[in-house]
């Protein structure tokens, strides 16, 4: 059964906006030559223009330590918008976005560069008629965050919150801190210059149609949310897998590893859209509230829970998509006797009323087999097998419903029907619903709907402060035990598989089996 369809339009990017345009500002991209400005900061501010989302007031303004003018920046910001924007580069539309493009070397953590910033701004606020809103977007090393931020604070850019007119706001990329202690430290100084309304820790995972519609599919259906609990779900499983290596990213992954770069993050945000309450109203301030308890209510880890409940694995060398790929250790940046996890699967439990002993499954690596972001919703199997004669002893599969995050964006649920004719014969059957094709590609990417967001002020889809910390501390949990613990011999799964077999045996020690990858 198929019921293509798309809910997806582009008339605007995000579910929880207004259709009014933000207020005139200065956009400033700190990292501005760096790569993700290139692949994504750029092609995004492009097309909010070339949609008419942008102030007409508006200047964005690059710095990073790279000698460049006004023009150089501008040609280095065509380039990457025809290599990566989703819509091709106009010749029209170029010549009206080019001229708010504007650039300031400087080094990070200098006064004199800070000052020379300043100064550009207020020139740019006279000329533009720029009422001294800033959004300020930190795309660079999470090293150089602090040094920013106390930048930002000495050089007086930051504007506190709800004095006068005014606004400044920041955007800051993970990963938000290394561990719980690091993540309290990085708040601290962020809250020394900035009121947390005015923070916008950003996930691009959230910025993504497909885990947006998470929300709509769960609370704008009558028929779901009654089956969405303990009674009826058997257990849940989420996957981020990844055809891809580390690539020249190498030297970072050293020392995050998948626990740090993609569960604290990615896979705890999907975990609390799938089992927070029903927000009061669809704001920054109710959502975020239910996510918190979510995460709030993740059973900790003891030692034994450690060892019991949670897989890392590290890749081989193998094949994937038919090529031979070197093993992680032989990666560029990595140690030949590197005990970095690019593998984990967690078995986590939610203490609320409505998930009590219903299992949430989290599994995530590098160099799989398959490429695929998805959640699945297990549901109980019938309670009494009135077919059992009919089945030829096989038992019948369960109720499963599958929301596919990418690729093959779209949502399935599998259930039983009679085959026609005679003698009685039962199938599964798929019910599937696929976005369209064209539909995705003419939406908003998910910086167009994030970095729109965050001038509107609308801080929904981003994290707050008690949120991280809330993720931090499960994932510290977990780090700490595995400290205590030996690691496993590594590489202990090859390149193109579904991961280490201490992963099967983590699920079906409980009588379940993973999803095929």
């Amino acid at each position: 059964m198929s019921a293509p369809g798309s809910v997806v339009t582009a008339a605007g990017p995000g579910i929880a906006r207004a259709e009014a345009k933000p207020e005139p500002c200065a956009i400033v991209i700190f990292g501005a030559s760096g790569d993700l400005t290139r692949r994504m900061l750029l092609p995004a501010l492009y097309n909010l223009a070339v949609d008419a989302q942008l102030p007409a007031q508006c200047a964005v303004v690059g710095f990073a330590r790279s000698e460049w003018s006004d023009e150089e920046f501008r040609e280095h910001a065509r380039e990457a918008i025809s290599e990566f924007s989703r819509q091709p580069i106009d010749s029209a539309a170029w010549q009206k976005f080019a001229p708010s493009l504007f650039y300031v070397p400087g080094d990070y953590s200098s006064a004199e560069s800070h000052e020379r910033l300043t100064e550009r701004l207020e020139a740019l606020e006279g000329e533009r008629g720029i009422p001294g809103n800033h959004l300020y977007h930190l795309a660079v090393p999470p090293s150089a965050y602090a040094e920013i931020i106390e930048g930002l604070g000495r050089g007086g850019h930051a504007s506190p919150h709800g004095e006068g007119s005014r606004w400044s706001r920041v955007i800051i990329e993970k990963p938000f801190g290394h561990d719980l202690a690091s993540c309290r430290e990085l708040n601290r100084l962020v809250h020394s210059v900035f009121s947390e309304d005015d923070v916008y820790r950003i996930d691009h995972y959230l910025g993504k149609e497909t885990v947006q519609n998470i929300l709509v599919f769960r609370f704008a259906n009558g028929i779901f949310e009654p089956v969405w609990n303990r009674r009826y779900v058997d257990h849940v499983q989420i996957t981020v897998a990844e055809t891809i290596g580390v690539g020249g990213r190498g030297g970072y992954y050293e020392e995050a590893g998948a626990l740090r770069d993609m569960v604290q993050n990615h896979m705890m945000q999907l975990l609390s859209l799938v089992a927070m309450e029903a927000p009061i109203s669809f704001n920054g301030r109710w959502v975020r509230d239910e996510k918190v308890k979510v995460l709030e209510a993740v059973r900790p880890f003891t030692l034994d829970d450690v060892l019991e409940s949670t897989v890392r694995g590290q890749y081989g060398r193998g094949r994937v998509d038919g090529q031979e790929v070197p093993a992680y250790r032989e990666e560029e940046g990595v140690s030949p006797n590197s005990k970095t996890e690019t593998y984990v699967a967690l078995k986590v439990l939610v203490d609320t009323w409505r998930w009590a002993g219903v299992p949430f499954y989290l599994r995530t690596g590098k160099r799989l087999g398959k490429h695929s972001t998805e959640i699945a919703i297990e549901f109980k199997r019938a309670p009494n097998l009135l077919f059992r004669e009919f089945l030829d002893g096989r038992s019948l599969e369960p109720n499963l419903l599958t929301m596919r995050i990418q690729p093959d964006e779209g949502i399935s649920l599998k259930f039983h029907t009679k085959v026609p004719g005679s003698p009685l014969r039962i199938r599964p059957m798929d019910m599937d619903f696929t976005y369209v094709a064209t539909d995705l590609a003419a939406a908003p990417t998910a910086y167009e709907t994030l970095l729109l967001d965050a001038m509107q002020g609308d801080a929904t889809l981003f994290a707050r402060s008690d949120e991280v910390e809330a993720a931090w501390d499960v994932m510290d949990e977990i780090l700490a035990g595995w400290a205590e613990l030996p690691a496993p011999g590594f590489p202990n799964y090859p390149a193109g598989s579904a991961g280490p077999e201490s992963a099967d045996a983590l699920i079906q020690t409980d009588g379940r089996r993973w999803l095929d990858l």
